[in-house]
């Protein structure tokens, strides 16, 4: 390649001289103004063969230009013109070049180009001399250009006590060369057996593609290698390459806010690409997501750049003279308000579900999000976003609203019957049991149905969504990372109006959002949720419901705990809470989700508020048990 270019550009260079032509007494310096700007504009605007066209010697300027796109691959030039002088047949246009460098700062330079007058009128008669000062003044004979990029330290993204979360990590490179394979079948039924990876897919990837290609399968830490290493190391066809990337404390550590980081994500956030171009390309380009995504132009920071002029005729010994150069500026890191024993006290206790499940932990008084975990078999995103109908523990907002009304308080007498009907539509507690009259505690502690309904059909019909507001249910949260606020209607009657007072109907909510409002209760002042500290506020904080209804609905959230449908947790320090059986779908009988909100003071972590969720969990009873494992790790 390099005696490729000093044979082009020896060419380019013994025909940059051509015999002067006589001046003709009708130049003017517009005409020699409009010869530069069409050089320029052809140039600038990406025609380099009309540009090469504009001068003495198209061919040679033809591959200067060419070798110049070479020497800066992906700029693209700007050029203001200056100043114009004429003398005698010559002329000088003075000009600014703004390189717009790709990965790069911008390059700008005061350059002049040299013209001669030839044969035509007016603009046609004059021609840019082709040499390689057209390119930058410093640039002679035989020489070219060489940018190199400078990269900064990609900045790291915290926890809570300022200890960087993303680590080089080693990682294994499980997969299939497919030149030193013998029996495909066998090879792949193994790898699936001890990876998990389906073996149809490992077989059709591996047929598809050519002789002696790595064909990856899975990438996993040193650690979960070396647990499989004696099922898959000695199979013919087998390779294990190893590399660095930059992760997590553990696989799907808070990846719903974080980000998941796959391997060609893993790559450019090591910097690790050719120029460290894709080191600096969007969110979208590299496929980050979370707050890696959000933050990416401040954690990349902005790279710098040298330019050298160096000598194609590789024998002088010219190591390169430097004609520009800008410092590279280092990424601003971003702190999150994650917990490190909270979130890993989270992600154990998710893994006790065999079925998706979500757990989130936010610091009552500040929003500020602690944790977020979700299983292997759960959507990470929708601990943050997902849309479920909350069941039961949005009688915590429906007992707001009647205790709000001043006509209930926590030893009113109330009817639980086994059911009640509404417009022909049955309603039941689980299994149909009967409190008969019982003091509205033990309604609540003991989840009763039909003691809502009716209670709830009392209400003015805006008073359900108007409670959940109080929590910030329904905010339009702006946060680097989305989440729902959860959706509670201020129109329902009739059968809708009853299904959403027990959190069925139309009210959904998101396992955050559901966090953010046991944390209200918690700390009487509801806030807005917070995913990165010292970032701007994501909203109003939300009014709450007055303190004296707060004070009457905290002791009905820990009878929930000491005697109700939570008594598991009854030895786990003080806790509050609400369970909730979620129904959804078509079956018969319907498929339910299990929730568990609540909050625990003066715990091992101080005061802290959560949500579990466990998708298709049946009843409230596998949250509570989640609960019960995030609880019992915290100590």
């Amino acid at each position: 390649m390099a005696a490729r270019r000093t044979a082009v550009l020896g060419t380019v260079l013994t025909l940059l001289s051509a015999p002067a032509l006589t001046a003709c007494s009708g130049s003017s310096e517009d005409d020699v103004r409009a010869a530069a700007q069409a050089f320029l504009d052809a140039w600038s605007g990406g025609d380099a063969g009309a540009a090469a066209a504009a001068t003495t010697d198209p061919d040679a300027a033809g591959a200067l230009l060419e070798q110049t796109a070479t020497d800066l691959p992906g700029a693209t030039l700007g050029a203001e013109l200056g100043a114009v002088t004429v003398e005698d047949g010559t002329a000088t246009a003075a000009w600014t070049a703004t390189w717009d460098l790709d990965a790069a700062p911008d390059w700008t330079y005061d350059a002049t180009l040299e013209l001669r007058e030839g044969d035509g009128d007016g603009a046609d008669a004059w021609q840019v001399i082709a040499e390689p000062t057209v390119v930058h003044p410093e640039l002679g004979e035989g020489q070219h250009l060489l940018l190199t990029r400078a990269l900064p330290e990609r900045a790291a993204v915290t926890d809570a006590a300022g200890t960087p979360l993303f680590a080089p990590t080693e990682v294994v490179n499980v997969g299939v060369d497919t030149g030193q394979v013998t029996d495909l079948p066998t090879l792949a039924s193994a790898l699936s057996a001890a990876t998990g990876v389906a073996a149809e897919e490992i077989t059709a990837d591996v047929q598809a593609a050519p002789p002696g290609q790595f064909v990856p399968v899975i990438a996993l830490r040193r650690p979960a290698f070396e647990a499989i290493r004696a099922q898959v190391f000695d199979l013919p066809g087998a390779v294990f390459p190893t590399e660095t990337r930059l992760l997590p404390p553990s696989t799907g550590f808070a990846s719903a806010l974080l980000g998941r980081v796959g391997a060609a994500t893993a790559e450019v956030l090591e910097e690790t690409t050719t120029d460290g171009v894709a080191a600096y390309a969007g969110g979208d380009q590299l496929g980050l997501s979370g707050l890696q995504r959000a933050f990416q132009e401040q954690l990349t920071g902005t790279p710098g750049f040298t330019v050298s002029v160096l000598s194609d005729d590789e024998s002088t010994g010219d190591a390169g003279r430097q004609v520009a150069a800008v410092d590279p500026v280092a990424g601003r890191p971003i702190q999150t308000p994650l917990v490190r024993a909270l979130q890993d006290a989270a992600d154990g206790a998710v893994a006790t579900q065999p079925l998706a499940t979500h757990l989130v932990v936010v610091r009552p008084g500040t929003g500020e999000i602690l944790a977020v975990s979700s299983n292997g078999a759960a959507a990470a995103g929708n601990a943050l976003t997902g849309q479920y109908p909350p069941g039961s523990s949005m009688k915590t907002i429906t007992a707001t609203a009647l205790l709000s009304t001043g006509g209930l308080t926590p030893d009113t007498p109330v009817a639980c019957p086994g059911t009640t009907v509404v417009e022909g539509r049955e309603f039941e507690n689980q299994d149909q049991f009967d409190l008969g009259t019982v003091p509205f505690t033990e309604a609540f502690a003991e989840s009763c149905n039909t003691t809502f309904i009716q209670a709830g059909l009392q209400l003015p019909d805006d008073a359900l969504a108007a409670a959940a507001a109080s929590y910030g249910v329904g905010s339009d949260w702006q946060l680097p990372v989305d989440v729902f606020s959860g959706s509670v209607p201020a129109d329902s009657t009739g059968t809708t109006k009853a299904a959403n007072t027990i959190g069925q109907g139309q009210v959904l909510m998101s396992p955050v959002q559901l966090a953010l409002v046991a944390a209200g209760v918690a700390s009487g002042t509801p806030a807005a949720p917070v995913e990165v500290v010292g970032g701007d506020p994501a909203g109003p904080a939300p009014a709450g419901p007055d303190q004296a209804v707060l004070d009457q609905l905290r002791p009905l959230m820990r009878q929930v705990v000491l005697t109700g449908t939570a008594e598991a947790l009854a030895d786990r320090g003080e806790v509050y809470g609400k369970t909730g059986t979620a129904e959804y779908g078509s079956n018969t009988p319907p498929d339910a989700h299990g929730w568990f909100m609540g909050y625990q003071l003066a715990g091992p972590q101080g005061d802290i508020a959560f949500a579990v969720l466990v998708e298709g969990g049946g009843s409230s009873s596998v949250a509570v048990a989640v609960t019960d494992a995030f609880l019992g790790a915290l100590g």
